[in-house]
């Protein structure tokens, strides 16, 4: 498809962040307006309209060391297979090429078919489990720990500095970071659950008993985006009543750029990585 046929892709702002959860919100994903907040404001959003209703987006979030994330590949059911998510995600390499980045995202098992074939290389792979509460907060919440230790711990482990968006999370109403033993996460309002990640420890036993602990002092449904390689960490999940949702494939575009001294046992979100 040449670049001059099909409808006009257009960059977003923030006055589009009401539309753009219109369309998170119709594909049943967690995403917030604080969220596409983010996306509109540190990074850059590409988006298709019809007439005045937005119908597809895509978005390019840089982080350090010439990285950057592409997510929230959004159409309606109104306007699918007509190649409108192709469209907005070579928007979005093209600018990651202009500015000489590396693009990741994480991939539904159907959006792993749609990438490979434009050279995205798989990387590690993502479990998304649920617990739904059905009783109300039992237990204390973990100890409070720092934006700074979180910060430190999110480096080591993905080799990337997030401040901007950690110190965005951490500053949302009803967020909090908690800490046990050599555990930490970040804890967040989504629109539907509760969402924690991310979470780093040492050990699987370890990362088990925070996120248990932050279970019981927990009311919502909760969310976490587990690393599939943790496999002692997802057992005792599942063991404990979580559910795995969905699959997904975190995958690259480019030269790897950045390592990581050890794995998180969950991420930030497929959407932020």
């Amino acid at each position: 498809m040449d670049a001059t046929d099909g409808p006009t892709v257009i960059k977003l702002g923030l006055e589009d962040a009401i539309a753009g959860l219109a369309l998170s919100t119709e594909a049943h994903w967690n995403q917030t307006e604080e969220d596409w907040r983010v996306f509109l404001h540190d990074g850059v959003v590409f988006g298709i309209r019809d007439g005045a209703r937005l119908v597809a987006t895509a978005a390019l979030l840089p982080y350090s060391g010439n990285n950057a994330w592409i997510s929230m590949v959004l159409v309606s059911a109104t306007h699918r297979r007509r190649g409108l998510a192709t469209r907005l995600v070579d928007a979005c390499l093209e600018t990651a090429r202009k500015n000489g980045l590396t693009s990741w995202l994480d991939a539904t098992p159907d959006g792993a078919a749609v990438y490979g074939p434009l050279g995205f290389t798989p990387t590690l792979q993502l479990r998304r489990l649920k617990l739904v509460k059905s009783a109300p907060a039992s237990g204390q919440a973990p100890p409070a720990a720092t934006l700074d230790t979180l910060r430190a711990r999110d480096r080591r482990a993905t080799g990337l500095d997030r401040i901007a968006l950690l110190s965005a999370f951490a500053q949302r109403p009803g967020s909090r970071i908690v800490s046990a033993n050599s555990a930490i996460a970040l804890v967040r309002d989504g629109r539907t659950a509760r969402h924690i990640g991310p979470l780093f420890a040492n050990h699987a036993a370890e990362a088990l008993a925070l996120v248990h602990a932050i279970a019981r002092s927990e009311t919502r449904p909760l969310l976490l985006d587990a690393v599939a390689s943790q496999a002692a960490f997802l057992e005792g999940l599942t063991a404990s009543g979580w559910t795995v949702e969905r699959p997904f494939q975190r995958m690259r575009f480019g030269a790897a750029t950045t390592t990581g001294e050890e794995s998180p046992f969950a991420v930030a979100g497929p959407e932020f990585g």
